[in-house]
């Protein structure tokens, strides 16, 4: 437990909450309220005993205290040298640590007019594990939770989640704690960011960190500062639609409040209650506002020193996955510019395969939402995990998270610490034609193609100039490249791979990893008007 001591060595347990770290304008523009002064050294929940600190980095601790209060803070064992600053006008300190050596467990000391000690502190790797429900979806809920959770016992694994929390108003702190990685804590974790984690500690014999922040049903917009959208007009419309919500809500509030009322009355009398109208509090306090979950959830948490990020979300933006090429990047960026980390690792899973499967090519929100998630590799230092063959039909939520976060840590093994391990899916590079068919060449084949299941090459679809898609055939003519054509199309003008909710493939890499869905056209999509 986090002790705090007095001047005089009482002991006694902390109160209050605080506010995060502002490391660049924008940041710093949002924590501008001033905290009200407080005799005693306090710390947000971020920090606390079992923590784990980033290895290889100076790591930033901050709290509060009273203005012009002066705090040190010093570790052991080691020859650590305390570090000092003193609290400005609002209250707020900050401190830079030195790299911490690998392991632990050390112990962090925080003094000012009182004492603050955590315990069990790691050095290691932090991943924040973020998103909506697929991200959110707990290990008990997962393939095999009974084997998992019993077999569940890493110390070296430190957990901590950050309660949903939507609101415009920026949050300085929240309520949560880390825990030790043991079947007592891991069921109501997030399955992917455990698995991943898991993986990564497995791997490389290290402590590691896992800030879970998913919110099931999450929006994209919701995750990103309500000014860094406004100050770009292609957002306009949907920021226009969240005004007309807002300036409606107190009628809307009061016709939901009446229904209350009436709700109460029917129960009493014993009769059926009156239809419910919407609640218009779902939307001003939900996970699809802009900027609610943001200044909820994420903002607490921006500052403390991380390896990177995971992230598995895109389902509720799959209506406007044209406005998401653009948007998921913008949170990306963002992010990274808040936190003062520079381009920290960003790896994130592909939408998985669900709904019903369609015997002929049809225009899908879903593949368009993929293809927008592709288009984000473009940023440095990202990474994608397909998992177009580990979804379920009838659950937007498959069960099999294991693989999907094998898929995440590949990335983070390849490219952030060495480990000589595949980690990104075949990619579509450029297509020719060849009389009646098209010749494909293909990026990141390790090892040349297969298919599984059948020899067959299943998934692909190709059109004439008329933009009719049909199925094709399909056959792997070298390491990177493939031959598509139809009978019915004579002059190829387009081809497409897994353009469906659900689609029916089978290509993968020699070593496993399936072939990125793709189409090789830029005709407009059903999705590509799609603002709000």
């Amino acid at each position: 437990m986090r002790r705090v001591r007095d001047a005089d060595g009482t002991r006694r347990h902390p109160a209050g909450a605080g506010m995060t770290t502002g490391l660049a304008a924008l940041a710093a523009a949002l924590m501008m309220a001033a905290a009200p002064a407080r005799a005693d050294v306090k710390l947000p929940a971020i920090f606390g005993d079992h923590m784990v600190l980033q290895r290889g980095q100076a790591d930033k601790i901050w709290g509060w205290a009273d203005p012009g209060e002066e705090i040190t803070v010093s570790v052991a064992p080691g020859d650590h040298q305390p570090k000092s600053a003193k609290a400005g006008a609002d209250g707020r300190w900050e401190v830079s640590l030195d790299a911490l050596e690998t392991g632990g467990p050390y112990t962090i000391t925080v003094k000012g007019k009182n004492t603050v000690t955590l315990s069990d502190v790691l050095s290691g790797e932090v991943w924040v594990c973020s998103g909506q429900s697929n991200m959110q979806w707990n290990v008990g809920s997962a393939n095999d939770a009974d084997l998992e959770i019993r077999a569940a016992k890493f110390p070296g694994i430190r957990l901590i989640t950050v309660p949903n929390r939507g609101t415009q108003e920026p949050q300085k702190d929240f309520q949560g704690r880390w825990e030790v990685c043991s079947p007592e804590t891991v069921g109501g974790f997030s399955a992917v960011g455990y698995f991943f984690g898991r993986q990564i500690h497995q791997t490389l014999g290290v402590p590691v960190g896992l800030i879970n922040d998913a919110w099931g049903g999450s929006a994209c917009e919701a995750w990103i500062p309500r000014e860094k959208l406004a100050a770009d007009p292609r957002y306009k419309p949907l920021l226009d639609h969240w005004a007309q919500a807002e300036a409606n809500y107190p009628q809307a509030k009061k016709a939901h409040d009446k229904w209350e009322a009436a709700a109460a009355k029917a129960k009493a009398e014993g009769k059926p209650a009156p239809q419910e109208p919407h609640n218009p509090d779902w939307d001003m306090h939900g996970n699809s506002r802009p900027g609610n979950i943001f200044n909820g959830v994420l903002l607490p948490t921006i500052g403390y020193g991380i390896r990177g990020a995971i992230w598995y979300q895109g389902e509720s933006n799959s209506g406007r996955a044209y406005q998401y090429r653009h948007m998921f990047p913008l949170m990306i960026e963002t992010w990274r510019d808040l936190w003062g980390q520079g381009d920290f690792s960003f790896y994130w899973v592909q939408l998985a395969d669900f709904m019903e499967e369609k015997d002929r090519p049809v225009e899908s929100g879903w593949a368009e939402l993929r293809e927008a998630q592709t288009m984000t590799l473009k940023l440095p230092h990202t990474g994608e995990a397909v998992i177009i063959d580990l979804g379920e039909g009838r659950d937007i939520h498959p069960r099999n998270k294991q693989d999907v976060a094998k898929r995440l840590a590949r990335w983070a093994l390849a490219k952030d610490y060495g480990v000589p391990v595949p980690c990104q899916s075949p990619t579509y590079r450029s297509m020719k034609v060849e009389g009646r068919k098209a010749v494909l060449t293909f990026d990141h084949v390790d090892g040349g193609f297969r298919p599984f299941d059948v020899d067959e090459l299943r998934g692909f679809a190709v059109a004439g100039a008329d933009r009719k898609f049909v199925k094709a055939q399909a056959k792997v003519t070298g390491d990177n490249t493939i031959e598509v054509w139809s009978d019915s199309v004579s002059d190829p003008a387009a081809v497409r791979y897994a353009w469906a909710d659900n689609p029916v493939c089978n290509v993968y890499s020699q070593a496993g990893l399936p072939l990125t869905p793709f189409r090789t056209d830029d005709w407009p999509g059903i999705t590509a008007g799609n603002t709000h």
